[in-house]
């Protein structure tokens, strides 16, 4: 069976990016799994080539079928656009926001035109975004437009060993994403991440709907959100057939989770399910984008600007990723 092409997009060239990637592709079993394609700026990965001193030549490519194959190489589909003049690593920039948006637009683009099986995105900078133009969005927003879906449509779903979680909301104010909480939303993200958690399992999922409140409100003793929003919902979901559980307090769901009693957690913002998921596996935690009709994996960590330029940040979360995303390219192909 032939190989996937997954594309990986340098992210913001001021953070640690390109240092990961180019250390991503030194492991062997990347390129047993797939044949990867950088998209982005060539001196970038240069540079970080020369950064992180691994073995590895780096070459442009105009086509991503014509790259990927050689272990020894990091093949470059070279965007002229994303050309940085007065990179400052470490520093936010709309220079190097606008690099990282014009990277993802245009893997996107390849993805949506089938010329690759998937996307694997390094970290932006939200603020760098912001100051390029795009303000108040991250790679999941951003990538629903590319894609002409819904903002509603889509959902984050964070995967490691230990915990599976899919948010209601993601980059939003904590008190917009409390006006979030709906029925409607609520089902939609659970629906969500059934489907893909069910395609990981391999059997019906048993999902929880973490409280927004403490105690989930307790019966309105702590607020009505979760009476008036995720009891609804839950009702909703069970008359569909769907396994469901809460709300639960949000101070335990998450520990039932990682005790194998649910398979995925629904959180209602946020760092509600960013911490835990953080905290129970950082290196081998991946953010995949569900409800898009292409496949998109992430490191679920951000720039790191105070190591840019040092050589020393970790690929081990870029590494997964780009498992992940080989598996699920295998999946849709199968």
């Amino acid at each position: 069976m032939s190989l996937p092409i997954l594309a990986i997009t340098m992210g913001d060239p001021a953070g640690i990016g390109p240092e990961i990637i180019a250390k991503a592709l030194t492991h062997p079993e990347v390129h047993e799994i797939c044949h990867p394609i950088v998209v982005g700026d060539l001196d970038a990965i240069r540079a970080a080539v020369a950064i992180t001193g691994v073995p590895l030549r780096v070459r442009g490519v105009d086509d991503p079928a014509a790259g990927g194959h050689d272990r020894a190489s990091i093949d470059v589909l070279d965007l002229s656009e994303t050309r940085v003049v007065s990179l400052v690593r470490g520093k936010v920039s709309a220079e190097a926001g606008r690099a990282a948006y014009l990277s993802l637009e245009h893997a996107t683009r390849l993805a949506l035109d089938r010329r690759i099986a998937g996307i694997v995105t390094a970290p932006l900078n939200k603020e760098g975004l912001s100051q390029a133009g795009w303000v108040g969005v991250g790679h999941t927003e951003l990538l629903a437009r590319f894609c002409s879906i819904p903002d509603e449509a889509v959902a984050m779903l964070l995967v490691s060993d230990q915990l599976r979680v899919v948010h209601v909301s993601t980059h939003v104010p904590l008190r917009r994403a409390i006006e979030l909480v709906t029925v409607e939303r609520v089902a939609t993200t659970a629906r969500l991440g059934g489907r893909a958690t069910r395609d990981i399992i391999k059997r019906a999922p048993r999902i929880a709907l973490a409280g927004l409140n403490p105690h989930a409100g307790e019966h309105g003793l702590f607020g009505w959100e979760d009476e008036q929003q995720i009891v609804p919902a839950a009702r909703l979901l069970a008359a569909e057939g769907w396994d469901v559980t809460g709300p639960i307090p949000p101070d335990t769901v998450f520990l039932r989770a990682r005790n194998r009693e649910f398979d995925c957690v629904v959180a209602m913002y946020h760092d509600q399910g960013h911490i835990p998921a953080k905290l129970g596996g950082f290196d081998d935690t991946v953010n995949v984008t569900l409800g898009l009709p292409i496949i998109r994996t992430s490191v679920d960590h951000g720039t790191a600007y105070d190591i840019a330029g040092t050589g020393k940040a970790g690929e081990a979360n870029m590494l997964q990723a780009i498992i992940v995303a080989a598996a699920m390219a295998r999946r849709v192909k199968s």
